[in-house]
C-alpha cells in the first residue's frame, strides 16, 4: 500500500505547458525557481513564497520558465479534511516552508510512514488547509477565447517595452472596442489593469530567479520609475520587491 502522503523533490530543465491531473490533494510548490500554473481561466506564479493546494483529480497545466527545484507534496484523500476550495494559490508562511522541507526526507514509497511521519505530514496538513482558506490575490486571467488567449500572450511577451492596446487589436484580427469588451466578458477587468498584474508576476518571477538589482527589474517590467514599480508591487502583493524577495529566501 503506497505511503498516505509522500514529497515529491526533483529538479526540472525549464519546458513548455503540459495537462497534470493526480488522484491525490496536491500541494504544488518549488523550493528554488518558480511554476507557472494554469487553471479555472486564470494562470499563477509559483515562485518559493507561495504555493497551489489542489483537489484530487482536479486538471491543471503546469510549464516551468526557468530551471525549478519543486517541494511538492500528495495527500491521500483519505488522510486528510475536505480542501477548502478545489484549487486555492496562497502565500506560505515560515512554518509551512519548514514542514515542506523537512517532509522532503519522505519520498513516494510502498512503506508505511513512522509515526512521526504521520504526524509531520498531517501538521503540515493542518497548517496549509488554514493557509488555502486565505487566497493570493497576484493572478492573471488566461483567458477562454483564441482571440485573447493570443492577446495576453503578446501583452505578456512585450512587458519591456511599450505596449498599445491598439496594436494588439489589430494583431489578433479586433476592433479595439470588440477586444476591449472580450476584455471585460472573459476576465470581468481591463485589459491596463492585467497588463499592471502581468508586470508584477513578471518582476515576482525574476525576483525569485536570482539576484538581480530591484531597480533593473522594475525597467525590465516596463515601468519608467522604481517609485511607481514599487507601489504598483505593493498594491498588489502588500509587500514591497525587497521584501517579497526576502521571504523566499533563507
Amino acid at each position: 500500500m503506497a505511503r498516505k502522503a509522500y514529497s515529491f523533490v526533483r529538479t526540472f530543465a525549464p519546458e513548455p505547458d503540459r495537462a497534470l491531473c493526480v488522484d491525490r490533494h496536491y500541494l504544488l510548490c518549488a523550493s528554488a525557481g518558480a511554476l507557472r500554473l494554469e487553471a479555472q481561466g486564470q494562470a499563477w506564479l509559483l515562485p518559493p513564497a507561495r504555493a497551489a493546494l489542489i483537489e484530487a483529480g482536479r486538471p491543471i497545466r503546469v510549464s516551468i520558465p526557468r530551471p525549478v527545484t519543486t517541494a511538492s507534496v500528495l495527500f491521500d484523500t483519505a488522510f486528510t479534511p475536505a480542501l477548502p476550495a478545489p484549487l486555492t494559490v496562497f502565500d506560505l508562511n515560515p512554518l509551512a516552508r519548514a514542514l515542506v522541507n523537512e517532509c522532503g526526507a519522505w519520498g513516494e514509497s510502498d512503506e508505511p510512514l513512522t509515526a512521526y511521519g504521520e504526524t509531520l505530514f498531517a501538521a503540515l496538513a493542518a497548517v496549509t488547509w488554514r493557509l488555502a482558506e486565505q487566497p493570493s490575490p497576484v493572478v492573471v486571467p488566461a483567458g477562454r477565447s483564441p482571440e485573447l488567449r493570443r492577446a495576453l500572450r503578446l501583452t505578456e511577451q512585450r512587458l519591456g517595452s511599450e505596449v498599445r492596446f491598439e496594436d494588439l487589436a489589430d494583431e489578433v484580427g479586433l476592433a479595439p472596442r470588440s477586444l476591449a469588451r472580450r476584455f471585460e466578458a472573459e476576465t470581468g477587468t481591463t485589459w491596463r489593469a492585467v497588463l499592471r498584474r502581468m508586470r508584477v508576476v513578471r518582476a515576482i518571477e525574476e525576483l525569485a530567479a536570482g539576484d538581480t538589482p530591484i531597480t533593473t527589474i522594475a525597467f525590465m517590467t516596463g515601468y519608467t520609475s522604481l517609485s511607481a514599480f514599487n507601489t504598483a508591487f505593493r498594491d498588489l502583493t502588500g509587500r514591497t520587491p525587497t521584501e517579497y524577495r526576502a521571504s523566499f529566501r533563507p
